[in-house]
């Protein structure tokens, strides 16, 4: 059975309230095993023999019903999350300030194009994700990118630890 990662969207930020447990919950009655949250901010690690497409699908479709509209699910592999974390640029970013945006598909060629970064934002686009370097934070910036609004975010250190939990649950 395959290790994902499934990162919703806007929960537990905008007013789309869900407990952890109850997100356990609503993935152990879609058949995952294994089932694990980290943090608030809508973290889940799981198994399953389904590919990450169905997973993500089903997964949204289940919250969709619970909160009336699909918030949005992005989901990875054990080994897609440890590429995003070797791979992360900007090596002299405190990990706080450095997000990785994950994307329902790979980010179009010019997403960057139109990227208004007031704050000294950077970014780099690496197929399905965006990392912005935010040298205020993120919470400060003005940062204006339209690419990163079908997506999540979640900060280096919080790449990191779901990386780390998933390949423990691949043993």
């Amino acid at each position: 059975m395959t290790v994902y990662v499934a990162l919703l969207r806007a929960v537990n930020v905008t007013g789309t309230t869900l407990q952890m447990t109850e997100l356990k919950s609503i993935c152990e009655e879609l058949g995952f095993t294994d089932v694990k949250t980290y943090i608030q901010s809508g973290n889940v690690l799981f198994r399953s023999n389904e590919a990450e497409a169905k997973v993500a699908d089903r997964l949204d479709e289940a919250l969709g019903q619970k909160f009336g509209r699909k918030p949005g699910v992005m989901v990875r592999s054990t080994g897609e999350l440890e590429t995003i974390v070797e791979n992360a640029p900007f090596p002299e970013a405190k990990p706080n300030f450095l997000l990785v945006h994950f994307l329902p598909g790979k980010a179009a060629g010019d997403a960057l194009d139109t990227m208004v970064a007031p704050d000294g934002e950077e970014a780099v686009v690496a197929g399905r994700e965006i990392y912005v370097h935010y040298p205020i934070g993120s919470g400060k910036s003005k940062l204006k990118l339209a690419a990163l609004k079908p997506g999540t975010s979640r900060n280096l250190n919080t790449v990191r630890k779901l990386a780390e939990m998933a390949r423990a649950m691949e043993g």
